[in-house]
């Protein structure tokens, strides 16, 4: 898979990941800088000459929160409703499943064993931009000190290194998720451990109540042919929502389970 890096000159996670590639043998991959933050890069695909003949598009970025948490996270682009920062209301970006399992496999991997105190996680899909490519955003968390930590930035640079022997496993079955709050650790355990399901899109429960524009959405997003519909029950809102959801489900014809009930 031909894929590129982009970074934003703005972004201090960014510009500490970019050096860190440099240490990294990465001939036929372009990484490139933006004059933008991330999120606002709207159809940078489009516009960029040397992203013309790629299959596949990591922003290496920061991670920001509320709760300062120390993190290594991972997750695909798009909006289930408002577009606050970047993006189209109600529109997500293509991505891979199987692209997104072999990363998050590799960040752990690669982050074990290094003495950080950050958690390595998925997070569910949000923020911009939209653009047409399969991509991810891939994040050192929460604050200055972190991300200018040479050490993190390694991490992720040894991680989007190792994408180059990224070869996509057709029998892996493909998975949306439903549910759960942001940093979904239902999820997370799924994607890392069980070697048969391989998620992408996630659709939080802050987002609900679910549409079937919001499901239809994240199926057509996926660059996968989609085989399952994995809900976090619990985390799916009162017995009502619940059925609501089980109700769109049924209608596209996807075999549907809860995480409690998946092999993790």
């Amino acid at each position: 898979m031909k894929f590129a890096v982009l970074y934003s000159k703005k972004d201090e996670a960014g510009v500490n990941i970019a050096e860190a590639l440099k240490k990294f043998f990465l001939p036929h991959v372009p990484i490139i800088e933006m004059e933008k933050e991330s999120i606002y890069n709207e159809n940078i695909d489009e516009e960029t000459p040397e992203l013309r003949y790629v299959d596949f598009i990591i922003f290496a970025t920061k991670h920001q929160s509320k709760e300062g948490k120390p993190s290594l996270s991972l997750h695909a682009p798009g909006n289930w409703r408002s577009a606050d920062y970047g993006g189209k209301i109600g529109k997500v970006c293509m991505t891979s499943s199987l692209a997104l399992k072999y990363l998050f496999q590799k960040l752990n991997e690669n982050a074990k064993g290094k003495e950080i105190e950050h958690n390595v996680t998925m997070e569910v899909t949000h923020h911009g931009p939209l653009i047409t490519k399969p991509c991810c955003f891939i994040e050192i968390g929460s604050c200055t000190e972190h991300w200018q930590d040479k050490k993190l930035g390694e991490i992720i640079a040894k991680t989007i290194s190792d994408f180059q022997n990224f070869q996509p496993n057709k029998k892996i079955r493909t998975a949306i998720g439903i549910g759960g709050p942001h940093y979904c650790p239902n999820f997370n355990k799924i994607q890392l451990n069980n070697p048969d399901i391989a998620i992408s899109h996630v659709i939080p429960e802050y987002c609900l109540p679910l549409s079937e524009r919001m499901l239809h959405e994240a199926i057509e997003k996926t660059q996968e042919h989609t085989d399952l519909i994995l809900i976090d029950w619990k985390g799916c809102g009162k017995s009502e929502e619940r059925q609501k959801v089980i109700g769109m489900i049924e209608k596209t014809g996807i075999s549907h389970e809860r995480t409690e009930r998946i092999e993790k």
